[in-house]
């Protein structure tokens, strides 16, 4: 099995895109790459963490990287597959450091481009709630939207993941 050279998969908040992604990930050959882009800053975060490493197995290299994600895609081989977790968070951790999101995001977009293996992208569909009643988080959510347009309009293959099921919306699963 031959994963496209880019792969988005959306979902809400424990729609099951991240079990679905690493599914993905685990059918190839390739050795897995995993990119955790979450910072762990309460208890229950860390167990939303420890939860998922315990569930990812033994066979993945993680490596955590809440901002310098596409320095990272750099370093990867043509042996390699990645799967970042997650682009939001990635996003987050930009915006809440003050960092240019449209340089940033740009910069990861050209990575996800050009990196040598197959990269499989886990990211939140976050427009399809109500309006933020704040600011900040309008500006998150229209950023966040830009961002998984930019991604989708790159890759080979989107899929929505909700309830667990996945609905692919642009491309063909392998």
């Amino acid at each position: 099995m031959t994963l496209p050279r880019l792969t988005l998969v959306l979902g809400g908040a424990a729609s099951g895109k991240s079990a679905f992604a690493e599914s993905l990930v685990l059918q190839g050959n390739l050795a897995p790459i995993y990119i955790a882009t979450a910072q762990v800053y309460d208890d229950e975060m860390a167990a939303k963490v420890s939860r998922h490493q315990g569930l990812r197995g033994t066979e993945w290299t993680t490596i955590e990287e809440p901002r310098a994600v596409a320095e990272r895609l750099g370093q990867i081989t043509a042996k390699q597959v990645v799967l970042i977790d997650c682009a939001t968070l990635w996003l987050t951790n930009i915006m809440l450091g003050r960092l240019d999101i449209a340089c940033e995001s740009a910069g990861l977009i050209s990575a996800l481009c050009t990196c040598r293996g197959p990269v499989v992208v886990v990211s939140n569909e976050v427009g399809q709630g109500i309006v933020p009643e704040n600011a900040l988080s309008r500006s998150f959510r229209n950023a966040q939207g830009t961002l998984n347009q930019s991604i989708a309009t790159e890759a080979d293959l989107v899929v929505a993941v909700m309830a667990g099921l996945p609905l692919v919306l642009k491309g063909e699963l392998p």
